[in-house]
């Protein structure tokens, strides 16, 4: 009976030191980041029957198990990635944000400082000091282009930078992953028990992958985990890895991409960007596509809708020199631009040779009759061949362009009344199916934009005035004014002067060619076939010379005629020989401020740049509060998990004292055992 009892009390008391032991533990690791509260499992040890029935043989620690839920885990891991990826996001769009919201460092002053300068030169257009004033708002209006577009280059190396620092550091991860995996495997095949350290261990660097980017995480029956990303590319299968590179893109080599690394050829393939969410990797690859990349196209869309409209209104005017289009000293652009940028993908083919290059070349500005207008786009684009016709494809909205060649892709373009603001050619060569071209049509304009040099060496070479003048005869008796002359593209003021006669019912003396009569929002055209032909007069109407323009015949001249004309009335256009104090033309400059210039003449530069800068706010504020709110989310499930999971001071302490108390009663066990026992030697002595 004694020797029953005392191994009995022995199993108390080891199961009671084992208790106190892993209590211990718990509170030892109170802090340690990752640890997982344990517990002893404990169980009776097997019966021994007798003719009173069965008695039991005192206890045993089955196990020390983890107090690990998978359940909460996967909600603090889910939570953890979200806030990841938001965090970074909000953290680099806010930069953006900053940036374009900053009333002094902002293009809208600057813009608005240019316009008051053209202003300056309408007011007196043959002031040289209002000319220069002009040409110094218009420099430092595009170094504050240049320079955003600098701050976006540096955001964009910095993501380049940051996504191979990443991907490094998910590779040692799940190469760490792997190991553990292995370390897990070979410590339970000891002695049937897991090892809870490395399991902590673990699901530590589960948790720090996740971070990075949002895993999915399934268990396997020998107790090793397999880790994925996206919609189930595999990172860690057992103890084998994948692993990822950052390397530069096959569309656009400039822009670095994360692939996967084929475990024999060793070659990568690129991971659509789509699959990768979550974490900072998620976040910062979010970032770019959706902020980042619409601010490059964004500014340089500003640049080039300033730079084609303006330099579209000024080639129809007349320098402070005299010189008018057609001349060899003409200044026609006020600003330059860089051409559209085309890549052809690395994986293209181009057999057999010549190789074929691709280009895109910037649309002339056009023109409602009112003002100029750009037809350009926030967006890139993607060039297809696939063996026998080409597709053009916008990549915001995925709207496309076929045909059997490339320039047939601009006649779609035209014919549907859906132009880009761009046209594509290309060079003699082979193309084959599957060759692929990134066309960025706006993304770089800003970095060169400038004033032309030779503008910015002359400012006399503003086209201020208008080539053309009209004036009316001192022996009029009517009471008719004619002004606003203005020219279109393809003028001319060849065969000036045109002298024009009221003869009672309408005006003679236009050249052969046709007039039109635009009155009330309705225009007429009336054809010409000798200076006789008779053009109703309208008073307020606007006429044009439509006449073929020749080295004798002027054209495309406009002017407005108001008032009661009289019979014997003459009017006369003229060359703007000597219009030095003209303004003509800078104000129709100044007027693009108001007219819709921009996005197929429906938005001004105010509006579009209005709307950039509205979508980058509100992007930041929404991300701002999604990071609260996700912030929130996993504080409450992490707290879920640790009232689980963590250790808990007060519980430990009473555990103890529980433990030590089960020590002592199994000890006071052993001591009745003893004194039993050595009743008995004495007896039997």
């Amino acid at each position: 009976m004694a020797s029953g009892l005392i191994s009995i009390a022995m199993t108390g008391i080891g199961a009671a030191q084992t208790g106190l032991l892993t209590t211990s533990n718990n509170i030892s690791n109170l802090n340690t980041e990752g640890y997982t509260r344990q517990r002893i499992i404990q169980a009776s040890n097997s019966t021994v029957m007798t003719g009173a029935g069965g008695i039991g043989q005192g206890t045993h620690v089955v196990t020390v198990s983890r107090m690990y839920s998978e359940a909460l885990t996967k909600q603090v891991l889910s939570a953890q990635s979200s806030v990841s990826s938001l965090d970074t996001y909000y953290g680099q769009i806010s930069q953006i944000d900053n940036m374009l919201a900053d009333k002094t460092a902002g293009l809208t002053p600057v813009i608005q400082k240019f316009f008051d300068g053209i202003q300056a030169v309408a007011s007196n257009p043959s002031s040289t000091s209002a000319r220069s004033s002009m040409v110094t708002a218009a420099q430092t209006m595009v170094d504050s282009f240049k320079s955003m577009y600098s701050r976006l280059d540096e955001l964009n190396d910095g993501v380049n930078s940051q996504i191979g620092s990443m991907v490094n550091s998910i590779n040692g991860y799940t190469k760490e992953i792997a190991q553990l995996n292995q370390q897990i495997v070979s410590a339970a095949s000891l002695n049937g028990q897991p090892s809870n350290d490395l399991l902590d261990k673990r699901d530590q660097l589960v948790s720090e992958l996740n971070k990075l980017v949002q895993v999915n995480v399934t268990n396997n029956t020998d107790g090793t985990y397999n880790v994925f990303v996206g919609t189930g590319q595999q990172l860690v299968v057992g103890t084998q890895v994948t692993q990822m590179a950052a390397v530069a893109s096959a569309s656009d080599p400039s822009r670095i991409v994360v692939g996967l690394v084929g475990a024999s050829s060793g070659t990568v393939q690129e991971l659509p960007e789509s699959l990768i969410t979550g974490g900072t990797l998620g976040g910062m690859l979010s970032f770019r596509s959706q902020a980042l990349d619409k601010s490059f196209n964004q500014l340089g869309l500003m640049a080039a809708s300033v730079a084609q409209t303006f330099n579209a209104q000024n080639a129809l005017g007349q320098d402070m020199l005299g010189n008018i289009a057609g001349s060899s000293s003409f200044v026609a652009n006020l600003f330059n631009t860089d051409q559209p940028t085309v890549i052809a993908n690395s994986k293209n083919t181009f057999t057999p040779a010549p190789v074929p290059v691709v280009s895109a070349t910037l649309s002339a500005a056009s023109s409602n009759g009112t003002n100029f207008y750009t037809n350009l786009t926030a967006s890139d684009y993607q060039l297809e061949y696939d063996g026998t016709n080409f597709s053009l494809t916008r990549l915001s909205d995925n709207k496309s362009w076929s045909g059997g060649s490339i320039a047939a892709i601009n006649t779609a373009m035209a014919s549907a009344n859906e132009l880009q603001g761009f046209t594509l050619s290309a060079t003699a060569g082979s193309f084959t199916a599957g060759d692929k071209f990134l066309i960025q049509p706006t993304r770089d304009l800003a970095r060169n934009f400038a004033v032309n040099s030779s503008v910015a060496a002359d400012p006399r070479l503003i086209a201020a005035g208008t080539p053309a003048r009209a004036g009316v005869s001192l022996s009029n008796t009517g009471s008719v004014t004619v002004g606003s002359v203005s020219v279109a593209t393809g003028y001319s003021v060849a065969g000036l002067p045109l002298s024009l006669t009221y003869n009672g019912t309408g005006l003679t003396g236009f050249p052969v060619g046709s007039v039109t009569v635009s009155a009330g929002g309705t225009s007429t055209t009336y054809p010409i076939t000798a200076a006789t032909d008779v053009v109703p007069f309208t008073s307020g109407a606007t006429v044009t010379v439509n006449a073929t323009a020749t080295a004798t015949s002027p054209a495309g001249i406009s002017m407005i005629f108001s008032g009661v004309p009289a019979t014997g009335d003459t009017f006369t256009i003229s060359a703007n020989t000597s219009g030095v104090e003209d303004s003509g033309n800078i104000l129709r400059l100044g007027k693009l401020q108001t007219q819709n210039t921009m996005n197929g003449g429906t938005a001004t530069y105010q509006d579009n740049y209005a709307s950039f800068v509205n979508d980058i706010g509100n992007k930041t504020s929404s991300a701002e509060v999604s990071s609260t709110a996700q912030t929130t989310l996993l504080n409450q499930a992490t707290a879920a998990r640790e009232s689980v999971s963590g250790v808990n001071r007060d519980e430990e302490a009473a555990k103890l004292i529980e433990y030590q108390q089960a020590y002592q009663a199994s000890a006071k066990v052993l001591e009745i055992a003893s004194k039993l026992f050595d009743t008995m030697i004495s007896l039997a002595g």
